[in-house]
């Protein structure tokens, strides 16, 4: 049932301004025909020197901004303001509650509220992890070996670390905004979210995302990482029996992988070249609602070019080894992102971790619809495109899409 947006967030305003009851807040996503300042927000009370504080971190598309704001009027009038701005979507954890706020496109809302088993208790500590959503000590970082016995985690291991983070964000807010628009149905503890890491290797994020879904967002989840090495899977299941989390590894390729029933959530994080393509195809195949792709190497497309003939005027670009791979790598992943949205996919390209932490840091989101692309300009684009540099993506193939539309 739906109801007035204002009425809703009126009562969201209550939690948010409550400093006793207030575990953590997200605002994300946009109102249809509108652009909100920030990506995302997250709000939580801490403890400073000066007594308790709302903390907000806002993030745009390339940094965190973190303002922390006194409890009464500086709260209130920064709670007001992000309260204007129009997010599609608010996650709000209490201590008894949780509520989800979904804006309609009739800029009504959806809110789902649930009772906690139990009343939390909550860390106010301004310092602890620098805010992160999986603090250093966390067992899962102490059990692949990224964090010491004592909790602290290895200096060798801090851009993994911050890969880890940023991809949790992510996970986070894509599901937030699958659950909230009703993308994702509402899992329970007898039926699970279904999630499915394809080429898990040593499963880092795989594990980061269970114990994070489970334990602070508190969803029931079911994971299953599937690779190719069986070295991958007995050191997964070791760690996962160590942890006493539902996690399982299986051994198989990517195209082989036989999952039932399907998984509703599939991830495919740095799968070199077109184990990128087999993912994705697995996806579509499976009917994933939600799919989180972070591409490795693109030597398919990077190969296809070095043997095709340039089309004019790019020879000058194609001349430079350098360049012409970095073309491979946007002509792969732009070719990607259009053969989902013609599978009935809503498809981002994003950059979810900066630069300097990994030097693969794309990460395509497909969330889906269902509903085929209007017009045939998407594969009119695409079908120019592939002709006039002769190439053939491998996605392409996977999905039978080998010969220009009628």
């Amino acid at each position: 049932m739906s109801e007035p947006l204002l009425r809703a967030l009126a009562r969201m305003r209550g939690h948010l301004l409550d400093p006793d009851a207030l575990v953590r807040a997200v605002a994300s996503g946009r109102q249809k025909g509108q652009q909100p300042k920030w990506r995302r927000v997250e709000f939580r009370y801490v403890e400073l020197k000066a007594g308790r504080h709302l903390q907000v971190t806002a993030y745009d598309e390339s940094q965190a901004h973190t303002s922390n704001h006194a409890v009464g009027d500086d709260a209130r009038d920064a709670v007001d303001t992000l309260l204007d701005e129009p997010f599609a979507n608010w996650h709000v954890d209490t201590t008894t509650q949780t509520h989800q706020v979904r804006v309609t496109k009739r800029l009504e809302a959806v809110v789902h509220s649930s009772d906690r088993d139990a009343e939390l208790e909550v860390d106010r500590d301004h310092d602890r992890d620098k805010n992160r959503l999986l603090g250093e000590d966390d067992p899962v970082f102490i059990a692949l070996g990224l964090s010491d016995s004592a909790g602290r985690m290895k200096p060798s291991r801090q851009a993994k670390y911050r890969q880890v983070e940023e991809f949790l964000r992510l996970l986070d807010s894509s599901l937030s905004d699958a659950l909230g628009k009703g993308q994702l149905r509402t899992p329970t503890a007898e039926d699970p979210l279904r999630i499915a890491d394809l080429g898990c290797g040593n499963a880092y994020l795989t594990f980061a995302a269970q114990r994070y879904l489970t334990s602070v967002r508190e969803l029931p989840v079911r994971l299953t990482g599937v690779d190719v090495r069986e070295q991958s899977r007995d050191h997964n299941n070791a760690i996962a029996a160590r942890l006493g989390i539902d996690a399982t590894f299986v051994v198989g390729s990517i195209s082989g992988a036989a999952l039932e029933p399907a998984p509703e959530v599939v991830l495919a994080l740095h799968a070199c070249d077109t184990a990128t393509d087999e993912a994705l195809a697995r996806a579509v195949e499976w009917g994933a609602q939600l799919v989180l792709a972070a591409p490795c190497c693109h030597h398919d497309i990077a190969a296809q070019l070095r043997r095709a003939p340039t089309p004019s005027p790019y020879a000058m670009v194609t001349r430079h080894g350098i360049l012409r791979e970095r073309l491979a790598d946007t002509l792969t992943d732009g070719l990607r992102s259009s053969l989902m949205r013609l599978q009935g996919y809503r498809v981002d390209v994003m950059q979810f971790v900066e630069s300097k932490h990994t030097p693969r840091n794309t990460m395509l989101r497909a969330v889906r619809t269902g509903a085929p692309v209007k017009g045939g300009g998407v594969r009119t684009e695409y079908d120019t495109l592939v002709a006039e540099w002769g190439i053939r993506p491998r996605l392409a193939e996977l999905l039978g899409i080998t010969e220009p539309a009628p």
